[in-house]
């Protein structure tokens, strides 16, 4: 919202003045005649944008439809059709760029675009000083994540990241029971997903063909700034995530998810190393496929090393995709599953486990005996209405009032870091990593240190 809005008078003091004052004494405009409790007046709408619009971002917008959604972009006109349509009074773009140079009066923007063009997008939006709602991960790289942030900060914009289980029940029952020292000190997480979900391989290379892009679609500006390449199905619509130049696999997707409870439930900033394994591919007995590095492997498990802080112990952080699972807790009672069907967390303490579906959802000390003479702490920390279905309005919220939403970059930018990073270790296997955080370094491996800032293709910068 722009300054002149928020700092004009809301609607029911028009009522002011002395026409107001001669009949103040005789009677009270009651709520509803002003549209009742909830109504939002003009005045106090936001003008929404959105870029990316024919998947997340579908979603996302239908969480804002009480504000004003004045502009569309999207490279792709076929795949954002259904949410034009929906929409018939926001103007419609290709370009971002143009759509805010024409548009000076938008007020925030949600960009649900692939991950690589993330950060190009988030940036131009940010220093034209409007909010912004980033799907996760923030960005591609973790320098574009770090820039992200510190640009938010000086222009003093509202930010939220998409990974709406950050304002859920879950994650802030996990919080408040390790804060109250349910478990103990916890030393040792694992996370784990079920993704990937779409076709993903260290052997697979780039595809030979070459096919027009669908009608409608501008494919150079769905390249941005990553290396060229001609268009195929392989890569959109959704596919592009197994992709190193577009996605950010399986930890980019859901490790944004999963591993927030553990960042914020045990305070975490920078892992100190990383190391990880992946799954192979031999094409005969004994003929083993060097990894192509077009795509993520099948399968991955990954291990963070974090540092003490506060008075919480040194912790082990190990993360399973792909299938693979961590192994399953001697109290958890045969039958039970380990987690839910898109993944799961398992705190281990020195005095007991917590197990948590994904996003932290429905967290359980086990067995479920010791869950039953489990006195729960009181809640103390702050709900978000609605929970994870209100993360959009979470952050509509904090552009109107200023009041940092849940998960703003300050929050969400050290999870988006890590995740990133540890992506490091899987394009560079089976070696540790040691990582400098404040520096933005991997300080004993020159070549995976080169994937911390990514090269951009010519024209494009961030």
């Amino acid at each position: 919202m722009k300054k002149s809005d928020s700092s004009s008078l809301p609607r029911r003091s028009f009522l002011g003045g002395a026409a107001a004052a001669a009949t103040a004494a005789f009677s009270i405009v009651p709520r509803h005649v002003l549209g009742g409790t909830g109504y939002t007046a003009p005045s106090d709408k936001l003008n929404l944008a959105a870029v990316g619009v024919g998947g997340m971002g579908k979603s996302n917008l239908s969480r804002c439809e009480e504000e004003n959604i004045v502009a569309l972009c999207d490279v792709d006109w076929g795949y954002a059709a259904k949410t034009f349509e929906k929409y018939p009074n926001a103007k419609r773009y290709k370009d971002y760029r143009e759509m805010l140079d024409r548009q000076s009066e938008i007020d925030a923007v949600i960009v649900a675009t692939p991950d690589h063009t993330h950060a190009v997008i988030g940036m131009e939006v940010i220093r034209r000083k409007k909010h912004v709602y980033i799907q996760k991960p923030m960005a591609h790289s973790v320098y574009e994540v770090r820039m992200l942030t510190e640009e938010a900060r000086r222009q003093k914009v509202m930010t939220q990241m998409g990974n709406q289980g950050r304002s859920g029940e879950g994650v802030r029952l996990l919080c408040e029971w390790i804060w109250a020292d349910a478990i103990g000190p916890v030393r040792e997480v694992h996370a784990w997903t079920n993704r990937p979900v779409w076709p993903q391989s260290v052997e697979v290379e780039r595809p030979a063909e070459t096919p027009e892009p669908p009608s409608g679609m501008d494919w150079d500006r769905w390249i941005g700034p990553a290396p060229y390449r001609p268009y195929h199905p392989a890569y959109h619509p959704g596919q592009w995530r197994g992709w190193w130049d577009f996605g950010t696999g399986s930890l980019g997707d859901l490790g944004c998810h999963i591993m927030d409870p553990i960042f914020w439930a045990l305070k975490l900033r920078y892992p100190v190393s990383v190391e990880g394994c992946i799954s192979t591919y031999w094409k005969k007995l004994w003929e083993y496929v060097e990894p192509k590095n077009e795509m993520y492997p099948r399968s991955t498990i990954i291990r963070f090393q974090f540092p003490a802080r506060e008075s919480m112990p040194q912790l082990k952080l190990t993360w399973w995709d792909g299938g693979m699972l961590p192994p399953r807790p001697d109290e958890l009672e045969l039958g039970r599953r380990l987690g839910d069907e898109d993944g799961g967390l398992l705190f281990i303490g020195d005095k007991g486990t917590i197990l948590a579906g994904c996003y932290g959802r429905s967290p359980r000390l086990i067995p479920e005996a010791r869950m039953k003479e489990f006195t729960i702490p009181a809640k103390t920390l702050e709900r978000v209405p609605n929970g994870e279905s209100g993360h959009e309005k979470d952050w509509l919220r904090s552009c109107k009032d200023g009041k940092p939403a849940s998960s703003n970059f300050e929050n969400s930018s050290l999870l988006s870091e890590t995740a990133l990073m540890g992506n490091l270790a899987v394009r560079f296997p089976n070696r540790k990593l040691m990582w400098d955080g404040e520096k933005m370094e991997v300080t004993n491996d020159a070549n995976a240190n080169a994937y911390v800032r990514r090269q951009y293709r010519p024209g494009w910068s961030l």
